[in-house]
């Protein structure tokens, strides 16, 4: 398995990756599936704004895509960002994820950057574990915050500083 910067040629197959997580799972909070240009532009804001995309593949195959971006816009919170990990359904469990976290800590630290925060489904223990093997420790849980599959849904914070 290789871990690479993601490249445009790889936005079908990030997207094909990102609508199943938004189609059955609660890692994405989102109820309709995205677009190609959705996903470019996307894309081209991380690039424009200076932050990596990275994604796992073998065999051509893309297995998983992970990356940071602004935590939120204010210019306060600049050296703050939040990241996304993101595995193919028939990829998850067996290391994607692990081999997509140490390029995005890297890549903060490079950009001087002070904290990573995850915000993750409450649920989503695998997604918790990860966060938590990188040295992401709980900061804040919000009770019913989200809505999605006719539940309410809890989600946590997680951070990292740098």
């Amino acid at each position: 398995m290789l871990v690479r910067h993601a490249i445009e040629s790889d936005l079908p197959a990030m997207l094909e990756i990102y609508n199943d997580i938004i189609a059955n799972t609660t890692a994405v909070w989102h109820y309709e599936p995205h677009t190609l240009e959705m996903r470019t532009e996307w894309f081209n804001q991380r690039r424009e704004q200076g932050f990596p995309i990275f994604v796992a593949a073998a065999d051509e195959q893309l297995l998983g895509f992970s990356s940071i971006g602004p935590f939120r816009p204010w210019p306060g919170y600049s050296k703050t960002v939040e990241n996304s990990v993101y595995v193919a359904a028939d990829s998850r469990g067996k290391g994607v994820a692990k081999l997509l976290m140490p390029p995005l800590i890297e890549a903060a630290i490079e950009l001087k950057l002070h904290a990573i925060v995850a915000g993750i489904e409450a649920e989503n223990t695998a997604s918790i574990a990860l966060h938590q093997k990188f040295g992401f420790v709980e900061v804040a849980h919000f009770k019913e915050v989200g809505w999605k599959f006719e539940r309410w849904m809890d989600l946590k914070f997680l951070e990292l500083i740098l």
